[in-house]
């Protein structure tokens, strides 16, 4: 797979010293005194918590992978500065279990492309602003086996194998964002497997309240909507993570256009300024076979949710950044867990999801909650304020 590392790279490592100067007095409002300490904070859980093989001692490449973005998106890279040796022990935990094929995952083989979509994206990121050699060769095999795997519908599946049909909107934006980051960093990707990407995305558009019968598509267009997990109009599963995924993966293929994005973000937007309830709502859902009263220290809706949420509301800007990521951002320092005589617990953010172990849904949580936090630094290429050129023009059907 081409690439055009040392001028991308160069580019990108003047890119990494400009925004934080550059946005310093127009968004100074998004850092607080304490959202800048509970990002330390959480940052130092990560650390002492890492343990020695640098994975959290969690085998599945996806989480481990989340705990590495946390230190990148706080400026802690490889080698680097005071959590350069964590950042530098979880990037060799990846790389070193990256399979022949390109395969990055060492769990059972149904979590195949969960936790190589997770991981490749990250691995985008770390070789944007790193440039090493040694990330770009696992990358470049990783992205062949995305491409390579993806469904002839344009999705993907959980194991690594092109079938008919792809599984569901949540899986095929991971790799789609896979791809996305490649391409940050000079990576160059068959646009038809981005088109066919995108289309599947569509079809997983739906109005709220769903589809009315010969309704036209300039009143559809008017109304707030959704993206679903299923595709074609079936409601099962839509809500804000779902939606939140589908506006990402518009928005980073440059279809700042797309009518959906608007009409999703009437729905995003709601939601998040529900507040409270509407986050604990939805922990207690994920919870319901469960009898324990819900913890307070729980990120706002879930990990996979947040992680998903504040890049959709980043990248739109504006007014559905600034009202969105205030809640959100608050939310998070009232959250995390404070007990400085505890560091087992001091620093951390809990998450509920798929019935995670105790150790699990604290790595998640806490990698989540770092990441949302240190969004306004703009450290990773993909936070960039610049855009691809060639991703900004329509891709594929759009009605």
């Amino acid at each position: 797979m081409k690439r055009i590392s040392p001028i991308v790279s160069a580019a990108l490592a003047l890119l990494l010293v400009l925004p934080a100067a550059a946005q310093a007095q127009s968004n100074a409002w998004e850092v607080t005194p304490e959202s800048k300490a509970a990002l330390e904070r959480g940052i130092e859980w990560l650390a002492r918590n890492q343990g020695a093989k640098g994975n959290w001692d969690n085998e599945n490449l996806g989480l481990v992978s989340m705990g590495l973005l946390a230190y990148l998106s706080a400026g802690h890279l490889p080698g680097r500065g005071k959590y350069g040796h964590n950042s530098q022990m979880a990037m060799d935990y990846i790389l070193n279990n990256a399979k022949p094929s390109g395969l990055l995952n060492i769990a059972v083989r149904g979590h195949d492309m969960y936790n190589h979509g997770l991981a490749t994206f990250v691995l985008g990121q770390l070789y944007g602003m790193t440039g090493d050699k040694r990330v770009g060769r696992v990358l470049d095999r990783a992205l062949r086996l995305i491409q390579d795997s993806q469904c002839s519908d344009g999705g993907w599946d959980y194991v690594a194998i092109s079938k008919p049909e792809g599984h569901d909107l949540s899986l095929t934006v991971m790799q789609a964002k896979a791809l996305r980051s490649a391409m940050d960093c000079g990576f160059k990707v068959d646009s038809r497997s981005i088109e066919r990407a995108l289309a599947y995305v569509r079809r997983h558009y739906v109005p709220e309240g769903g589809h009315r019968r010969e309704e036209p598509l300039e009143q559809i267009k008017r109304r707030a909507g959704m993206f679903t997990y299923q595709p074609n109009g079936n409601l099962a599963r839509a809500g804000i993570t779902m939606t939140s995924i589908g506006v990402v993966c518009l928005q980073e293929f440059g279809q700042y256009d797309d009518w959906r994005i608007g009409t999703s973000m009437q729905y995003i937007r709601k939601t998040v300024q529900a507040g409270e309830k509407v986050f604990n709502d939805q922990y207690r859902l994920s919870k319901k076979t469960r009898s324990y009263a819900i913890e307070p220290n729980h990120v706002p809706f879930d990990a996979y949710t947040l992680y998903y949420l504040s890049q959709a509301i980043y990248q739109r800007g504006g007014d559905d950044w600034k009202i969105c990521y205030t809640i959100l951002r608050n939310e998070l320092v009232k959250r995390q867990k404070v007990e400085p005589n505890n560091p087992q617990q001091n620093g951390a953010w809990l998450t509920s999801l798929w019935g995670m172990r105790d150790k699990e849904a604290q790595l998640y949580g806490t990698a989540i909650g770092c990441f949302t936090l240190a969004i306004p630094n703009r450290y990773l290429p993909i936070l960039q304020e610049g855009r691809i050129e060639s991703l900004i023009k329509p891709v594929g059907e759009k009605e």
